[in-house]
């Protein structure tokens, strides 16, 4: 079975475990592994998570030449750094690499930047690329046309030191037509990975819907899916959300 080439841009504490998701794989070949910085550069990453093989070589932003990707080909690029990575692989994607993006936010220039490649190769883009977490949002898009009437508060935990609000919960009040500063409610304690909920208020009952990341590979399971799902598809702009949404459709039970 031919194996699907992947470059992953990211290798900080979630890109490593995205990393090592793919490595785990075996329809998967890590072909590259790219960071800002020239820390372990050249060395393999399958080595420094702990695999007796050589995958995902090392490379630095300053390594990518005019020739770079032509040089080593993948099928789809993944990025967990940050809004930096876009500009780097601008050549890959224009030749038509898919692209799968959980970058929580991106200035608008560059929202236009990734609908340009979305011209001509498949784009996936989804802050939190969890499968859970698009599942909590389709879900409460459907309960919110149920129950209109319903108060919505959003309440998003986090780590302490995570300084600015979630670009999930962002995104949950985008979808549910919310004004973000009224409606969402942070929490910073601890070391609390992510957790989202979504709490429908009603006059004699409360309904809540919540999803929490009890391990940050839940980012690298849901990149697997994302990239399965769009190396099938045609150029154009891809979410979870819609994924999902789909999925929702083809499977709701009939009584």
């Amino acid at each position: 079975m031919k194996k699907t080439r992947v470059g992953i841009v990211g290798f900080g504490k979630t890109g490593k475990l995205v990393v090592n998701e793919f490595l785990k794989e075996d329809s998967f070949d890590v072909c590259w592994v790219m960071r800002k910085g020239q820390e372990e550069r050249s060395k393999y990453a399958s080595r420094l998570l702990g695999h007796e093989f050589d995958a995902g070589k090392i490379y630095s932003f300053a390594d990518v030449t005019e020739g770079f990707f032509a040089e080593h080909q993948v099928d789809v690029i993944v990025d967990f750094s940050d809004s930096q990575g876009l500009h780097i692989y601008k050549k890959a994607a224009e030749n038509g690499t898919a692209i799968v993006s959980a970058i929580s936010h991106y200035e608008q220039s560059e929202l236009e930047l990734l609908q340009e490649y979305a011209r001509v190769a498949p784009v996936l883009h989804s802050p939190n690329i969890t499968l859970g977490i698009n599942v909590l949002m389709v879900a409460a898009q459907i309960l919110q046309k149920i129950l209109p009437h319903a108060d919505i508060e959003i309440v998003e935990e986090h780590f302490k030191e995570k300084p600015e609000v979630s670009g999930t919960a962002r995104k949950i009040a985008k979808a549910l037509e919310l004004d973000a500063k009224e409606h969402i409610n942070s929490i910073r304690v601890g070391g609390i990975i992510g957790r989202h909920e979504i709490i429908f208020g009603m006059p004699n009952q409360i309904i809540r819907l919540s999803h929490e990341s009890i391990n940050r590979a839940a980012f690298g399971q849901g990149a697997i899916f994302a990239v399965k799902y769009l190396l099938q598809q045609v150029p154009g702009t891809y979410t979870m959300e819609t994924i999902i949404a789909e999925m929702f459709r083809k499977n709701i039970p009939v009584y």
